[in-house]
């Protein structure tokens, strides 16, 4: 076996424990390529039966919407049972409220939808694509990351998980975040995919979109953002590295139109992943704070 093989089997082991161990698990999808990946894993590990997961999605309203038809072309085309819920009620029934001024996000209101979504249909484990190699935050968790009854995550209560051993026993009202592809790095994921041969959303590639500079960072220039007179709006050719929703995540200059020219510019790359994600710089702990509300 290579090293791509053990990661498969690795997760897809974690998929079936899942499986195993809890009652009503979802895949939280959200149209990127760790999520997709997520998907095609579970197709592996269950085939040739239908994987016994639903998908939820917490749609901002302030997706890129080639994000958005990829996610239903690819539910339709595999006859996926997908949940959508939407940040937008979650402000009219005023639990969150929504942001202002010129860093205004819906990325951190999503953690509300998230945990409104999970009670409503009773999840008790939420399988999502997050990677130790991401974040800092996310290199403290667990593989079966435990949640208290309130959705929250407390870094200090984390179960050891010796010789892959997973304990999902939980409480009333906990749940559990299982993340397959936590030892997996950027690398590894676009590796697979083109091993794979597995299908990704056009942002993925290079693509001509208009933006704009913004504290050395390139911006989309979308109705969902607001953007200062001074900053001029022009045409370049971009692709996301890292996709959240339109807010919340930056460009990077790119030509590489392909699988092989892709993986190559990541190897090259001086910069992490998530440098081009905006919301992780609103303070040197944002993704921790975050977690530990209850997010992804």
């Amino acid at each position: 076996m290579n090293y791509l093989d053990e990661l498969e089997n690795e997760s897809i082991y974690i998929m079936r424990e899942v499986a195993a161990q809890f009652e009503n698990p979802v895949i939280l999808f959200s149209g990127g390529k760790d999520s997709i990946t997520l998907v095609h894993l579970a197709i592996k590990a269950f085939y040739p039966a239908k994987i016994p997961f639903r998908l939820m999605h917490v749609d901002t309203g302030h997706n890129f919407p080639e994000t958005i038809a990829f996610r239903d072309q690819l539910v339709n085309d595999l006859g996926l049972d997908l949940i959508v819920r939407y940040v937008e009620d979650s402000i009219k029934r005023k639990n969150i409220k929504e942001e202002s001024g010129r860093y205004a996000s819906r990325n951190k209101l999503q953690t509300i939808t998230l945990l409104e979504g999970i009670e409503e249909f009773g999840f008790d484990a939420c399988i999502g694509g997050a990677r130790r190699d991401e974040e800092k935050a996310r290199a403290k968790e667990r593989i079966f990351s435990i949640r208290d009854d309130f959705g929250q995550w407390d870094a200090r209560n984390q179960r050891p998980e010796l010789f892959d051993m997973l304990n999902g026993k939980i409480s009333k009202g906990e749940n559990v975040r299982v993340f397959p592809i936590s030892n997996w790095t950027e690398l590894d994921v676009w590796n697979y995919i083109k091993r794979e041969k597995i299908k990704l959303p056009s942002v993925y590639f290079t693509h001509k979109r208009k933006v704009f500079m913004r504290d050395g960072l390139i911006w989309s220039d979308s109705e969902f953002i607001h953007r200062d007179e001074h900053e001029e709006v022009f045409e370049k050719d971009v692709r996301f590295r890292t996709v959240g929703d339109m807010t919340c995540t930056a460009a990077v200059d790119s030509i590489a139109n392909n699988l092989d020219a892709v993986i190559s510019e990541i190897e090259a790359a001086e910069i992490s992943e998530r440098g081009a994600r905006i919301d992780d710089k609103r303070s040197e702990a944002a993704m921790e704070e975050r977690k530990e509300e209850g997010y992804f």
